[in-house]
C-alpha cells in the first residue's frame, strides 16, 4: 500500500500553485491530509480542492508541525523564511522558487536527469529548477549520456505566465487595447521592480528578471548556473539569451549544441525516441515540430528540428518547447515528490 502524506502547500492560488493542485489530483498522490498556507492577508479565504473546500491558513512555523511534504510556490522571502522552519519540523520542502538553487546543500532536481540527488538532502529542501532550465536539461541529458556534451547555447522565447497571473491579464489587456485602438497600458514586463514597462503584446521584450553586473539577466544567469549544477559539469560551456514573447502559456527555445562525439541527426532521434518525459516531433516533410499552442496543458518536453551544424560536425541545433507551468514547474515539483515515495526517501 502506498504511504499516505499530510501536505502543505505555500501559495496555492498562483499560477504554478493552482497547477499543482491540478496535478496532485490528476496524479492521484497520495494524500492523508492537506492543508494550505498563505499570508495573514489571506488567511481564511476558501479554496476547493478535489471536490471539498478547505480554509486557507496562515504559514507561520507552528503550521508545518505534522506534514510530511511542503510544496512552496510564493515567492523567493516566503520560502527564505518558511522553507528551513518547515525542514525543522520534519517536512521534506519542495521549493519552486530561485532563493535555495544555488545552495551547495540543496539538490537542484530534473528526475529524468538527476534524480540521485535526491538522496542527499542535508537541509531537508529540495530546489525545483527555472522553468526554461528543466526542458532544456530534460532534452539534452540523453544526448549528453550517450555522446559527451561540451557546449550549450540557449535563445528562449518565452511566455508571460512565467511572469505570473497579471502578466496574462495584461496581455490580454493590451491585445484588446491595440483592437480598439486605444493607448496600450503597460505596467508589468520586463519586470514589475523596473522603472520602464513596455507593451508585450505584439512585440518581443529581450529582457527576463534584472540585469547582472556582467549585462546577462537573473534569468539567463540561473539558465547558465543551474543547468551546470543539475548536469553536474561544471565546466560545461553555457550561455542564454531569455527573450518574453507575447504567448500565454508554453516556452519555447533554439538550443545549438556541442558534442564530444560526432553523431548522426537520426543517431540522436534515435536517442530522443526512448527518453523519459520527451516526445520527439521532428517530421520536416509534413511540417512536424513542436509549437507552444499545442504544448499548453501537456506534460512532455517536445523536441524538434534536428538538424547538423553545417560547419561543425559535433554541432547541432534543435528546437525545444514544454508546458512552463506543468513541467517547468508544478509538475516536476510533484514528480520528485513521487521519485522520493518510489524510492522510499519519503
Amino acid at each position: 500500500m502506498t504511504k499516505q502524506l499530510t501536505v502543505a502547500v505555500v501559495g496555492a492560488t498562483g499560477a504554478v500553485g493552482s497547477k499543482m493542485l491540478e496535478n496532485l489530483v490528476k496524479r492521484k498522490f497520495p494524500i492523508k491530509h492537506i492543508k494550505f498556507l498563505a499570508s495573514a492577508r489571506s488567511a481564511g479565504k476558501q479554496i476547493d480542492f478535489s471536490g471539498q473546500t478547505y480554509t486557507i491558513e496562515e504559514a507561520t512555523p507552528e503550521a508545518f508541525e505534522g506534514v510530511d511534504l511542503a510544496l512552496f510556490s510564493a515567492g523567493g522571502s516566503v520560502s527564505e523564511a518558511l522553507a528551513p522552519e518547515a525542514a525543522k519540523r520534519g517536512a521534506v520542502v519542495i521549493d519552486n522558487t530561485s532563493h535555495f538553487r544555488m545552495d551547495p546543500e540543496v539538490p537542484l532536481v530534473v528526475p529524468e536527469v538527476n534524480r540521485h540527488a535526491l538522496k542527499d538532502i542535508p537541509k531537508g529542501i529540495i530546489a525545483n529548477p527555472n522553468c526554461s532550465t528543466i526542458q532544456m536539461v530534460a532534452a539534452l541529458q540523453p544526448i549528453r549520456e550517450k555522446f559527451g556534451l561540451t557546449k550549450v547555447i540557449v535563445s528562449t522565447y518565452q511566455a508571460v505566465s512565467g511572469s505570473g497571473i497579471a502578466a496574462i491579464d495584461e496581455l490580454k489587456a493590451q491585445s484588446a487595447q491595440w483592437e480598439a485602438g486605444k493607448n496600450v497600458e503597460a505596467t508589468i514586463l520586463p519586470t514589475k521592480a523596473d522603472k520602464k514597462h513596455y507593451p508585450i503584446a505584439r512585440n518581443v521584450i529581450p529582457q527576463i528578471d534584472k540585469f547582472t553586473e556582467n549585462g546577462y539577466t537573473y534569468e539567463e544567469m540561473k539558465m547558465i548556473n543551474e543547468t551546470k549544477k543539475i548536469m553536474e559539469m561544471p565546466a560545461l560551456h553555457v550561455a542564454a539569451t531569455c527573450v518574453r514573447v507575447p504567448v500565454v502559456s508554453g516556452h519555447s527555445e533554439s538550443v545549438y549544441i556541442e558534442l564530444e562525439q560526432e553523431a548522426t541527426v537520426q543517431e540522436i532521434f534515435n536517442v530522443l525516441k526512448n527518453a523519459p518525459g520527451i516526445v520527439l516531433q521532428d517530421d520536416i516533410s509534413n511540417q512536424v515540430y513542436p509549437m507552444p499552442i499545442y504544448a499548453e496543458g501537456e506534460e512532455p518536453t517536445f523536441v524538434g528540428r534536428i538538424r547538423q551544424d553545417l560547419d561543425n560536425k559535433k554541432g547541432f541545433h534543435m528546437w525545444i518547447v514544454a508546458d512552463n507551468l506543468l513541467k517547468g514547474a508544478a509538475l516536476n515539483s510533484i514528480q520528485i515528490a513521487e521519485a522520493m515515495l518510489e524510492d522510499n526517501l519519503l
